[in-house]
């Protein structure tokens, strides 16, 4: 036994150093991966968006130049959506901030101007474009004469005769901040993103225009396709759960008549609802459409009420869990809103 004993001890000791040196070396390899993804990462822009549409187009447009990341999560309505302080830290340790503007992101300004980071650079995608103006459930008044309701309709979203600037102060809800909904306006946010982006990273500023040109290729085919699909259509006029169609309706000849203002969260009063009650029964309205990430009891009670059909048209403020577990984009919701607008409007 005694003899055993600095047999056993020596071969305990080199057993133990040799799994010592093992784990060094382990370690050592584990961490030379994530060391080198870092390096590797270190040239790459940090990006923050605020909804979904900003993230898929600066997506396309960055490429695998840029760590881009979305703000408002999935599911998430994003009108009254306000950023955590983890939000607030993420934002100011990014190289820039994505978001549409017009409006819709109330808590921008309050955040980039709070912000300490002087390398941060906030990108206004929806600046430059001509905005129309907002509807509110308040203004609504939809007539029960057939013609004076179109026409009151279209002036809701085509009375934009003045230009607007975006500096000028006007109260939440003055524009309509929808302006993705028009594949053309949608382009015109792309090459915002696009020129930011090269100017940000003049080094790949060749790559960041190959990527946007090719995804506008894809919205101008989708541009087409609404305007040939809605050109001929039996009917113009359809119904929303809330103001968020004005560009789209506007862009292809179409009238917008929501039942709320832009807000999806805002309660129609009982008058309004009786307005556009009447209006769809004038007009025969057959599809109320209600949308995603919020409530349709309000499109469901009318449509109850007209003998009509309740449908999904997708205003994209933000995608589902559904949505994301069918890999679903933007490109593939608009198809889906133009093949539901197809169907309506020939009922």
């Amino acid at each position: 036994m005694n003899k055993k004993t600095p047999f056993l001890s020596a071969l305990i000791v080199s057993s133990m150093i040799l799994v010592l040196a093992g784990c060094g070396s382990a370690a050592k390899n584990d961490s030379a991966e994530p060391a080198a993804a870092t390096e590797a990462g270190k040239d790459k822009l940090k990006i923050e968006t605020s909804f979904y549409p900003m993230y898929e187009f600066t997506r396309q447009v960055a490429g695998d130049l840029a760590d881009v990341h979305l703000l408002v999560p999935a599911g998430t309505e994003p009108h009254d959506w306000e950023p955590t302080p983890k939000d607030m830290a993420a934002i100011e340790q990014a190289d820039m901030l994505v978001y549409n503007g017009a409006g819709l992101e109330s808590w921008v300004d309050q955040v980039v101007s709070g912000s300490d980071s002087k390398g941060m650079t906030a990108v206004e995608a929806s600046k430059g474009l001509e905005l129309i103006p907002g509807t509110e459930e308040e203004d609504h008044d939809h007539d029960h004469d057939a013609a004076e309701g179109d026409a009151h309709a279209t002036e809701a979203v085509t009375g934009h005769e003045e230009e607007h600037d975006h500096d000028h102060e006007h109260d939440h809800g003055a524009f309509d901040p929808h302006v993705w909904l028009s594949p053309k306006l949608a382009i015109g946010e792309v090459r915002t993103i696009e020129a930011a982006l090269s100017a940000k990273a003049p080094e790949h500023k060749a790559q960041f225009e190959e990527n946007a040109a090719a995804y506008i290729a894809k919205l101008q085919q989708l541009d087409e396709q609404y305007t040939k699909e809605l050109s001929d259509t039996k009917r113009k006029d359809f119904i929303t759960q809330h103001a968020a169609f004005g560009y789209l309706a506007h862009t292809y000849g179409l009238t917008q008549v929501p039942i709320a203002g832009l807000s999806p969260e805002q309660e129609p009063s009982a008058q309004a609802m009786a307005e556009v009650v009447k209006f769809a029964q004038a007009h025969q309205v057959k599809t109320i459409f209600f949308e995603t990430l919020v409530s349709s009891s309000v499109a469901d009670t009318i449509a109850k009420e007209v003998g009509a059909e309740s449908a999904v048209l997708n205003p994209i403020e933000g995608l589902t869990p559904e949505d994301e577990a069918k890999n679903l984009d933007y490109l593939q919701i608009m198809q889906a809103n133009l093949t539901a607008l197809v169907k309506a409007l020939n009922e």
